[in-house]
């Protein structure tokens, strides 16, 4: 895995390092040793447990691997694809080496005239890559289309290639957060030409087409502001006295506005007397607790509830409390709770269901532990991509030659069951879920409610 590539034809078509025709810095071989011993030794700072989710002796093999690999000079996104090779090894988004402020470095390159892969795709863990839509998130008439090539490349190589740098705990998870950034990942490995030269699979066979780069903004370089908002959150009524509250995220400037959100979506679903709600977080990585403990879970919560149970943390600098010492491991139970208002006229006593999917995780993923764990709504949707056990309080660190970002958390956070099987998030409901088109679970989901009730009021 971290041997140098083994194919002749991926090195001949790669094009040089992102860069480099502009005079990018090029770092000896004694800074990039330096880089990999700073991290291992945040690692051994700040982690509670290295070995955690893989053994210390596999982590300490590819060290040395790694390490045998930083023996001549490179540039920033050299050295990147080389020590990113640890990241699927640390099987934990939460950590992982990656380029520092990969959204101000794609604006300016966009800004400079730069272009990018046209498309946004679906990525399996096999390596098959599909059209979803267009950079912009347009509709594409190539949605659906499998590509076999990329400039020579079977697309296969090119996305095992990519696999390879991406941080999380299972491989469908790292397929699925390359899949929301193939473009970038693919500008930073093979770099960002003119034109694409794609074969695709149609009916006839393999067709050949060349496209040209393009210059249009990713909806994840899209997201501030009034019309981020509104891509980020949103709420629809549908028929049947059912309406569906989406949360793509967990993190947002305003929290106020956020609230102020829910509670209008709440009001509406008091007013409209809705009785199946579904809040969807399938696209929802994560960010604040605090975000769903005020803003969400006080509408369908009917008992006290708590974000976790038993946890390990590491002491670092900032964080000590009570009599404890930095560099302490402590083992502890939470015991903050948060207590519903089961008074207030907008407490929802409905069916509620969360969907959860390909990229539920962080925040999100506690947010769906503790649904399912008190009972206040039932997870559908698929599962056994993220792990319910989840890392937290992650630290961003700088390494300090090359300025790559490198992300460790500190803490381990048990679900509020404090069960630890299943591993990973499992949905009460299992339905599909179809990265083409994210009304398919709705519409599975709300078709199974009807038949439940037909079944339930008709005649036994």
């Amino acid at each position: 895995m971290f041997a140098a590539a083994d194919s002749t034809a991926l090195e001949n078509t790669r094009l040089p390092a992102p860069g480099t025709a502009r005079n990018e810095s090029v770092f000896s071989a004694q800074d990039l040793q330096a880089d990999l011993r700073f991290m291992r030794e945040e690692i051994d700072r700040i982690h509670p447990d290295p070995g955690l989710f893989t053994s210390r002796e596999t982590l300490r093999k590819a060290y040395e691997q790694v390490d045998a690999q930083l023996q001549k000079p490179m540039t920033r996104d050299q050295a990147w694809r080389v020590l990113a090779k640890l990241n699927p090894l640390f099987a934990d988004a939460h950590m992982l080496v990656a380029p520092p402020k990969w959204t101000n470095l794609t604006r300016t390159h966009l800004e400079a005239g730069g272009v990018l892969f046209p498309y946004e795709v679906q990525v399996s863990a096999d390596g098959d890559i599909i059209i979803r839509t267009e950079l912009d998130g347009s509709t594409s008439p190539l949605t659906g289309v499998r590509i076999e090539h990329i400039n020579g490349v079977p697309a296969a190589r090119v996305a095992q290639e990519l696999l390879s740098l991406m941080g999380g705990e299972t491989p469908g998870l790292r397929a699925n957060l390359l899949s929301r950034r193939m473009w970038f990942y693919y500008w930073r490995v093979f770099g960002a030409p003119r034109q694409f030269d794609l074969v695709v699979t149609s009916p006839d066979g393999p067709k050949h087409l060349r496209m040209a780069g393009t210059s249009k903004i990713p909806p994840s370089l899209d997201m501030e502001g009034a019309s981020g908002f509104k891509k980020t959150f949103q709420f629809e009524l549908l028929p049947g006295n059912a309406a569906l509250l989406t949360i793509n995220q967990f993190q947002w400037p305003d929290q106020q506005a956020f609230n102020a959100f829910t509670k209008d979506a709440f009001t509406r679903i008091r007013d409209a007397k809705v009785t199946t709600l579904m809040i969807d977080v399938r696209e929802n990585t994560g960010g604040n607790d605090d975000m769903w403990k005020a803003g969400v879970v006080p509408y369908i919560a009917d008992k006290p509830f708590r974000n976790g149970s038993s946890y390990v943390k590491k002491v670092i600098e900032g964080r000590a409390r009570g009599a404890e010492k930095v560099g302490d491991i402590v083992h502890g139970f939470g015991d903050t709770w948060v207590e519903p208002d089961l008074s207030s006229p907008l407490h929802f006593s409905g069916k509620t269901y969360v969907l959860v999917g390909r990229i539920t995780y962080s925040s999100a993923v506690l947010f769906s532990n503790v649904v399912q764990d008190f009972g206040f709504a039932q997870l559908v949707g698929a599962g056994g991509y993220a792990r319910a056990r989840q890392t937290g309080g992650v630290r961003n660190i700088t390494l300090p030659n090359t300025g790559l970002e490198f992300t460790i958390p500190f803490f381990v956070l048990d679900r509020p069951s404090g069960i630890r099987e299943p591993a990973l998030v499992h949905p009460d409901i299992v339905l599909p879920d179809s990265p083409f088109d994210r009304m398919v679970t709705v519409k599975a989901l709300l078709e199974r409610v009807r038949n439940v009730s037909a079944f339930a009021s008709g005649p036994h």
